[in-house]
């Protein structure tokens, strides 16, 4: 097979090509022993298989960040047959960098100028055919998002591969010193491209909106804004998919259990295809249409150049936990969902910091915990102790994020290989909104693929747990299980009944009064409340009468701060383990989150027992 590699800087628009390349043929995984991403896939042209694999994001290939020394030593190899670098032509003098540490490799390669369209706007223009005379490779202009111009990358790889060509210009290496320095890479970029490129201005100005963008703290402010508009635009896209999901339980939950029934189907067998399955389907639907909604919003808000401003703006308050400044846009974005926050990481650079964003966001309480814990609080506590129960959550969020970067930071994102920021502001541009489209259809289905066989087998597990012949909680292997474990649980804070809910919490935050109205008053089985809490809820003001003579302030207090910091939902952990493509680390920020949310309900129910 013919081996292709993509080389290019961060944000020049190498995975666009990648994706249009491979489409869904990928494989995503991480290199060996290293925390960085490893993104191979497919391709046929003319009856021709071709592999691609996208290497790791870098400036240059000198350095000794992971990602340079597996892109260095990857093309040293031998095991591509040809390097597709990528240079962004609107900022082609600062792109040509990577060219220049390329050029003392000896390896064959074709350049290709990316968003040729934004370089025009800006009245730019570049000489491809004089370039490529000087460098001696073929030179391409090329558009990422133009599905037409594929065809000519294509063709080119292909005569390439029969026909390869080097760089014939020297590189900055051979050129008298040993190592060559930073000034003189530019110096010989600057030489390569001084006849060849005209520019439309003479000088750069910051536009207004930069000026505004750039301040201290109204562009901070303006950043936060706009995310949070994002983030209701991308819930304005879901709600019509999520409505139709909603739909499925209702339509197919009666005559599935008539038919069934009907034919004298076990009733276990029954309630799995006519309650547990179509809500399933249900969760997967809304997980999915949320992160097509996601893909959009952040699709364009990076196309336009929004996210290298928010980026800019918030760098230096998240370096204290070890991020980058693109972190906040995941992290406002799980203050809706942690869905949304999980497949926001996309923006960050590599695979370490996706996988610590998404471990922190995991501590942002969603929005379906924020309709929960005023509703239980306000049944223990007046309207002023239920406003410092919503603070004291709010306080240990922050610590929670502390303790999350204390934990992982060193092992996903190495304080000695992280840096400050250096980055150049792209250009405001117009959005390619076919691109974007598809784009965030493919990884909308891609969640609903991946996401609906892990969703179901948890699922059917917990329905095993949770399943009684006669809908009585008594007789669930839950309850017994809850039971006969309270003796901890108790421990920790929580009765069996809270502690349920909050086992049940970890498949659907909508699930908790569900699960409490089914163990205090007993009108619905406990597999019903959890499957069908997006369908139907609790009487809070019913249940709020009975839970108090049941469960004590301090419980209540306990039960609210373990369900707000356990791991998020299900649809949320298939969504981690799915971004990530670690088994492995979800697993261990699972059971992280785990532990904390129970110690935190044990050191708050012994304190406050002593008060209340």
């Amino acid at each position: 097979m013919n081996r292709i590699a993509l080389l290019g800087q961060p944000n020049s628009g190498k995975s666009t090509i990648y994706n249009n390349l491979t489409g869904a043929r990928q494989h995503v995984g991480n290199w060996a022993g290293k925390t960085v991403e490893k993104n191979e896939g497919t391709y046929t042209y003319d009856g021709t298989d071709y592999s691609v694999t996208d290497l790791p994001g870098s400036y240059g290939l000198s350095g000794n960040s992971d990602e340079e020394v597996i892109t260095t030593d990857f093309i040293q190899s031998g095991q591509s047959d040809l390097t597709v670098v990528l240079v962004d032509a609107s900022q082609l003098e600062r792109s040509m960098f990577m060219l220049a540490e390329f050029a003392s490799l000896d390896q064959p390669a074709i350049l290709v100028l990316n968003m040729m369209d934004v370089a025009e706007e800006m009245g730019k223009t570049i000489d491809a055919d004089a370039l490529a005379q000087k460098l001696g490779i073929p030179v391409l202009p090329f558009n990422a998002t133009d599905t037409k111009d594929y065809v000519k990358l294509k063709k080119l790889i292909a005569d390439e591969l029969k026909t390869p060509h080097k760089l014939a210009t020297a590189a900055p290496e051979k050129q008298g010193t040993i190592k060559a320095d930073s000034q003189a890479k530019f110096d010989w970029v600057h030489t390569l491209l001084a006849d060849v490129t005209t520019s439309g201005d003479s000088f750069y100005q910051m536009s207004r909106l930069d000026r505004l963008m750039t301040r201290p703290i109204l562009g901070k402010v303006i950043c936060l804004v706009v995310v949070l508009l994002a983030f209701l635009v991308a819930m304005l896209i879901m709600a019509p998919f999520m409505g139709i999901g909603q739909m499925i339980p209702r339509l197919l939950h009666d005559p599935v259990d008539h038919v069934l029934s009907s034919w004298h189907v076990h009733p276990w067998i029954t309630s799995i295809f006519s309650t547990m399955l179509p809500n399933v389907l249900f969760f997967i639907i809304s997980m999915a249409s949320f992160v097509f909604g996601v893909n959009i919003v952040f699709g364009f808000l990076e196309e336009t150049g929004f996210i290298a401003r928010a980026a800019y703006q918030f760098d230096g308050p998240l370096s204290i936990l070890g991020l980058q400044g693109k972190a906040i846009c995941p992290m406002l974005m799980s203050c809706g969902c942690t869905i949304g926050g999980a497949c926001g990481t996309r923006v960050m650079d590599n695979w370490g910091q996706r996988v610590l964003t998404m471990a922190i966001v995991w501590a942002i309480p969603c929005g379906s915990l924020w309709s929960i814990i005023p509703v239980i609080s306000g049944m223990f506590f007046s309207w002023w102790q239920t406003l410092l129960v919503c603070v004291g959550v709010l306080a240990y969020v922050v610590i929670t994020m502390l303790l999350v970067s204390k934990v992982f930071r060193n092992k996903l994102a190495p304080k000695e290989k992280q840096g400050g920021m250096i980055m150049e502001l792209p250009p405001y541009h117009k959005a390619h909104w076919k691109h974007i489209l598809k784009e965030a259809f493919l990884k909308a289905w891609d969640i609903f693929k991946r996401a609906f066989g892990t969703v179901t087998l948890v699922s059917i597990l917990f329905y095993v747990l949770s399943f009684s012949k006669d809908g009585n909680i008594d007789h669930s292997l839950l309850y017994r299980l809850g039971t006969l474990i309270e003796p901890v649980t108790r421990f920790f804070g929580m009765g069996w009944r809270t502690f349920l809910a909050f086992v049940s919490g970890a498949f659907a935050k909508e699930a908790v009064l569900g699960t409490l109205n089914a163990t205090i008053m007993g009108n619905r089985s406990l597999m019903e409340a959890t499957f069908l809490a997006k369908t139907a809820t609790a009487d809070p003001s019913a249940l709020g009468s009975t839970m108090a003579s049941v469960i004590s302030p301090a419980e209540a207090l306990a039960f609210l701060f373990a369900t707000t910091f356990n791991v998020p939902c299900l649809m949320a952990l298939s969504t981690t383990y799915k971004e990530s493509h670690s088994l492995k680390w979800t697993a261990r920020i699972g059971l992280f989150y785990i532990g904390n949310a129970l110690i935190l309900s044990c050191i708050v129910y012994h304190v406050a027992s002593l008060f209340m």
